[in-house]
């Protein structure tokens, strides 16, 4: 039998906002004497002045892959000194509205190989991206904002001409933030109670037969 509803009060979590937003980092660089400790041990600095002509020797068709590093990324609000400013903003429809300016970092590393045919040179260290996004948010005071990175990729490639020898490497993100707080609510409704379990036995005992008897003799006819 159901409970009868009535009203009670919970303790919820209500969204203000949420939005999903496409980043695309700053553009990552590496040349000259900072791109030497990511290759030190790849090549043979005996016969070889650096990584760049040590590819184009050996390694013509060389392509670049990397990937980002989904248990390095990171997400935080950023204080802002004064908080989190009031910004009137005018919708579509001509509507105005009160919205808040919040900072969120998003950070994380990525790995990057270089790969031809069957050979895999991984750089000796990750690459580490960030990124500060700003965003005007239903966010106000005594809400808590919540970010992370949903999906992540990358781009690299290893230049290596006359004029360049560097690491070039690109990052998009996927950013989900949302704003939140906890709210007592009131709602109609019914106590819950656990159901009953059913009838399954998952061991299966079938029923034991005894062997007949040779009653002939044993025990045997009693004689008169």
């Amino acid at each position: 039998m159901k409970s009868k509803k009535h009203n009670i009060c919970i303790n919820a979590e209500k969204v203000y906002d949420w939005v999903m937003r496409p980043v695309e980092v700053q553009p990552i660089s590496i040349t000259g004497p900072s791109l030497a400790p990511y290759t030190a041990g790849l090549f043979d600095t005996t016969d070889f002045d650096s990584f760049c002509e040590f590819l184009t020797a050996h390694h013509p068709c060389y392509t670049t892959k990397c990937r980002v590093l989904e248990d390095t990324l990171y997400t935080q609000e950023i204080t802002q000194p004064n908080g989190r400013q009031k910004v009137e903003v005018t919708l579509p429809n001509g509507e105005t509205v009160i919205l808040y300016r919040v900072k969120v970092l998003a950070k994380g590393q990525i790995e990057v190989a270089v790969v031809d045919e069957n050979d895999c040179y991984t750089l000796n260290d990750t690459v580490e991206f960030f990124t500060i996004q700003t965003l005007y948010l239903c966010a106000p005071k005594g809400t808590c904002v919540d970010a992370c990175i949903i999906e992540g990729e990358c781009d690299a490639e290893f230049v290596c001409t006359e004029n360049f020898q560097q690491l070039d490497i690109s990052v998009s993100l996927c950013l989900d933030v949302t704003v939140t707080d906890y709210v007592k609510v009131e709602i109609e409704a019914a106590y819950c109670n656990p159901r009953h379990e059913l009838p399954i036995n998952d061991v299966v005992c079938g029923t034991y037969k005894r062997p007949p008897n040779c009653d002939v003799i044993f025990p045997g006819m009693t004689k008169e």
